[in-house]
C-alpha cells in the first residue's frame, strides 16, 4: 500500500459497515470487535466490548487478539479513517473478513447507540472537552477535576475578562465574580468579556451573560460588591483558587492575608503601560505577596492604568497566563509558578523569571508570624490607611 494514497482509495478497498449494521452483527455474536485509537480516547469512551489495538500497534497485536484470520472483525476509531487504514492492513495479513465502521465512533454515538464511559461526565461534555481528554496529562479524570472545580475571580476587568472566558472554556464548574463597577466605553479596549451593548450593566452581570453563552456547564457566582474586612473571609471561603486581578493596593494585601489564614492559592497579576507580571501564592509552600512587598510603592511610583494607560493587549497575554496557572493547579498539573515571578516586556516580547523566596520575618507567612486565633478571624487592619503609609 503506498503512502501517499488517500483515504478514499483505501476504502475503495475494504468493506465499510454502518454503525446499526455494526450494532446489529455484534448483537449476534462470533465478532471481534478491536477500538484502533490511542488509549486516552479509549477511556474517555469505548464501545462494549471493544479491545484497544492501538494504529502503530496493528501490525505487531492483532494475531494476539485475532488469531484465526477467518474470523470476523470490526474495527472502529474516532471517524472511521484509522480503522480504515487498520481493516486495509488486516486484509494484507490475510484476514479474510474485516471491516470498518463508517463515521466511527462519533458516528455510532450520534445515532445513539450506547458507549462506556467515565461516570461524571455526559456524551455533551465529553465532544466538548475532547481536545482536553485527548491530552494524556489532563484525560478525563484532569476534567472531571476541572468540572468539580471553584474558581473565584477578583474582578471582571482587564486580567478578569480573559481569565474568565478561557476558565469557562476549560470547564471550570463554577466562576465566582466579584466586582462593583458597571461597563463604561474606556473598559473595552481591553476587557474583552464585554461589548458596546452592555455599556452602563453591572460588569458581573455582563460577564455573566458572555460565559453562560460561551459555556452553559459553568455555574457563575455574582459577587456585585467590593471586597472589603467585613466579607472576605466568607465570599472566598467557598473557593478551590482565587485569581487576583485587582486594580490598587488595599484590596491585595487584604486578599493576601485573608487568603494566607485559610491556605487558599491566589494567582496574581498586574499590568501596566506595556509591562506586566506574574506568580502563583501557595500558602505556606511558597512566599506570599507580603513576601515580595512587604509594603506597598508610593503612589507616584505606582499609577494607576487610568492615569498611566495599557496596552489592551496586555490585559489579555497576563489573564490568559493566569488561567493557565489555574488550570494547572485545578489538574495538578506542570510547573506551577511558585516561588517565581515572571515579568513580560511586550514592546520587547521579553519574558524575565526571577526567583522569590519566602521572607523569614514575614508577618502574615512567617515561621514567627503569630497564628491567628478563631475569634480574629475576618478583623483585618486597616489597609486603606496602611497602603496610603
Amino acid at each position: 500500500m503506498a503512502s501517499t494514497e488517500t483515504i478514499e482509495q483505501v476504502k475503495e478497498r475494504i468493506e465499510e459497515l454502518d454503525p446499526a449494521e455494526a450494532r446489529e452483527e455484534l448483537e449476534k455474536g462470533g465478532v471481534a470487535l478491536v477500538d484502533t485509537r490511542e488509549h486516552n480516547e479509549y477511556n474517555e469512551a469505548h464501545i462494549d466490548g471493544a479491545e484497544l489495538v492501538r494504529p502503530v500497534d496493528v501490525a505487531d497485536r492483532i494475531e494476539d487478539v485475532v488469531p484465526d484470520h477467518s474470523q470476523r472483525v470490526i474495527l472502529y476509531c474516532a471517524s472511521g479513517n484509522r480503522s480504515a487504514r487498520a481493516a486495509d492492513q488486516l486484509r494484507e495479513l490475510g484476514y479474510e473478513n474485516a471491516a470498518s465502521v463508517r463515521g466511527g465512533i462519533k458516528a455510532w454515538e450520534a445515532e445513539g447507540l450506547p458507549v462506556i464511559s467515565p461516570e461524571g461526565m455526559t456524551a455533551e461534555q465529553r465532544m466538548r472537552y475532547s481536545r482536553h481528554t485527548l491530552l494524556p496529562e489532563v484525560g478525563v479524570e484532569g476534567q472531571l477535576k476541572l468540572l468539580n472545580a471553584k474558581v473565584l475571580l477578583i474582578g471582571a476587568g482587564g486580567l478578569g475578562a480573559p481569565s474568565a472566558l478561557y476558565l469557562a472554556a476549560a470547564g471550570i464548574g463554577t466562576l465566582g465574580l466579584v466586582d462593583d463597577d458597571e461597563v463604561d466605553e474606556s473598559n473595552l479596549q481591553r476587557q474583552v468579556i464585554h461589548n458596546t451593548e452592555r455599556v452602563g450593566q453591572p460588569k458581573t452581570e455582563s460577564a455573566r451573560k458572555t460565559i453562560e453563552a460561551l459555556n452553559p456547564d459553568v455555574n457563575v457566582v455574582e459577587h456585585r460588591l467590593r471586597l472589603d474586612a467585613s466579607n472576605i473571609i466568607d465570599i472566598i471561603s467557598d473557593y478551590d483558587v482565587i485569581v487576583d486581578g485587582a486594580d490598587n493596593f488595599p484590596t491585595r494585601y487584604l486578599l493576601n492575608d485573608a487568603s494566607v489564614r485559610l491556605r487558599k492559592p491566589v494567582v496574581s497579576a498586574s499590568i501596566l503601560a506595556f509591562d506586566g507580571q506574574i506568580s502563583t501564592f501557595m500558602p505556606f509552600e511558597g512566599p506570599c505577596y507580603r513576601c515580595l512587598y512587604p509594603t506597598p510603592p508610593p503612589a507616584e511610583l505606582a499609577p494607576s492604568c487610568g492615569a498611566a494607560g495599557v496596552l489592551g493587549v496586555m490585559a489579555g497575554v497576563m489573564g490568559l497566563l493566569q488561567a493557565n496557572e489555574v488550570i494547572k493547579l485545578v489538574a495538578g498539573i506542570g510547573e506551577p509558578l511558585i516561588g517565581r515571578l515572571l515579568l513580560y516586556d511586550s514592546l520587547g516580547t521579553h519574558f524575565t523569571e526571577l526567583k522569590v523566596r519566602r521572607d523569614p520575618e514575614c508577618p502574615i507567612c512567617g515561621p514567627n508570624a503569630q497564628e491567628i486565633p478563631e475569634s480574629e478571624m475576618g478583623k483585618f487592619p486597616d489597609y486603606e490607611l496602611f497602603c496610603a503609609g
